[in-house]
């Protein structure tokens, strides 16, 4: 009789790592693994010790999202920053990694509308005491400020009415207090401010947006300048999962390379834009801070020291169904609850990230119905004006 046992295929269970040669890959690599070996329990120990670099277990860390931070960090002249699964999750983490039940925070009142609802309904339930205050004026600030006030949220540039937080005065507030201040600088960048270098305690972005670019990747960064605090973050950020995918990564790590040159066009446009729709009749109100007539231009000015960004609003002189009928007449215009992307994306607050509040409390905010806001991109700006001018022509 034959004997057929060595007929029989190689296993192919066995990974061994591709041997390396001369020559190196010019695009960073995507490595999805989710488990890492290590050669031996001391190194084992010595990873999680913090005395040799490397992986465990993708929750904790992985190749991608450090490299994504690590240059995100050199934007913000920030160290140690981590990358998590959405903005959301860079806010909900800084928030939670550092406070506790019986601990007080101050939002800014006009907030993306997630950490508005965060703010009003989440915190409340693990013990988190909440109050919102006008960011423009230090005094409400300070009169807020209580012995268990542990943070202060604030956006330099507020959604979507693109108020400019007086951030000088914020911080000065919060240093007097002994409290943190957490930026969230999606909106203006690292181009427009860095609020390390300003005084801030910890910086937020949602990486989805300006950074990464291309609305195909949901991403967020959060860093602290006190170590212990990174540290506190970080923890409460692995042990809740708000782990960021590597493909993701990969592709904000991409966008990141045209990040200057997508803002500089996009910033360019908007100005123009902005100026155009100030022309307009059936446009009520335009705000833009690079403009004159905007109510924090002055502030924004300084603060921004010109970089005005890609983000205006206006006031259509109409009402919901007009507001409907303008969108109904730009088909080529992306109507989406978005911003940041390569493309211009026009959104309607009051049906989408502010649809929570009562009318009233749109109203208190500036947001009637016929308030849009837009996210320009990088196309030719002649193009924008003729879909905006079909659009007020149907109002």
């Amino acid at each position: 009789m034959t004997d057929r046992r060595n007929d029989r295929p190689q296993t192919l269970v066995r990974r061994h790592p591709l041997k390396e040669g001369v020559s190196r890959a010019v695009v960073t690599p995507i490595q999805p693994s989710v488990v890492y070996a290590s050669p031996s329990i001391d190194m084992l120990h010595a990873q999680y010790e913090g005395r040799s670099q490397g992986y465990t277990y993708a929750r904790e860390g992985h190749p991608n999202a450090t490299l994504l931070a690590q240059k995100i960090d050199m934007l913000e002249g920030a160290t140690g920053g981590l990358v998590t699964g959405s903005g959301m999750a860079a806010v909900t983490a800084a928030i939670m990694g550092l406070l506790g039940a019986g601990d007080h925070i101050i939002g800014a009142d006009q907030l993306y509308g997630r950490s508005l609802r965060l703010m009003h309904q989440d915190l409340a339930r693990f013990g988190i005491e909440t109050s919102l205050v006008d960011p423009t004026d230090p005094a409400a600030l300070r009169a807020a400020i209580r012995p268990q006030t542990k943070m202060i949220l604030a956006e330099v540039v507020s959604n979507p009415t693109l108020r400019v937080a007086d951030m000088a005065g914020i911080i000065a507030v919060a240093k007097e207090a002994g409290v943190r201040v957490a930026v969230d600088n999606t909106f203006t960048t690292p181009i427009g401010y860095r609020p390390f270098a300003h005084g801030a305690d910890i910086v937020i972005h949602s990486v989805t947006k300006l950074l990464a670019g291309h609305s195909d990747v949901t991403l967020g960064y959060v860093a602290a300048r006190d170590p212990a605090d990174t540290k506190k973050i970080y923890d409460f950020a692995v042990t809740t999962g708000l782990t960021p995918s590597p493909y993701e990564c990969w592709l904000a790590e991409r966008g990141l390379y045209t990040f200057p040159l997508r803002f500089d066009r996009a910033e360019a446009n908007a100005a123009r834009l902005a100026d155009w729709f100030a022309s307009q009749p059936k446009v009520a109100r335009v705000l833009y801070p690079g403009r004159a007539d905007h109510p924090d231009h002055a502030r924004a000015k300084t603060l921004l020291g010109g970089r005005y960004g890609n983000m205006l609003s206006i006031l259509i002189d109409g009402d919901a169904a007009a507001a409907n009928r303008m969108v109904e007449a730009m088909p080529e215009m992306a109507f989406a609850p978005t911003l940041g992307d390569v493309g211009t994306t026009l959104s309607h607050p009051p049906s989408s990230s502010h649809r929570g509040l009562t009318p009233e409390g749109r109203a208190a905010l500036g947001i009637t119905d016929g308030f849009f806001r837009i996210s320009v991109g990088i196309e030719d700006v002649d193009l924008l004006i003729a879909d905006f001018t079909a659009g007020l022509s149907a109002i």
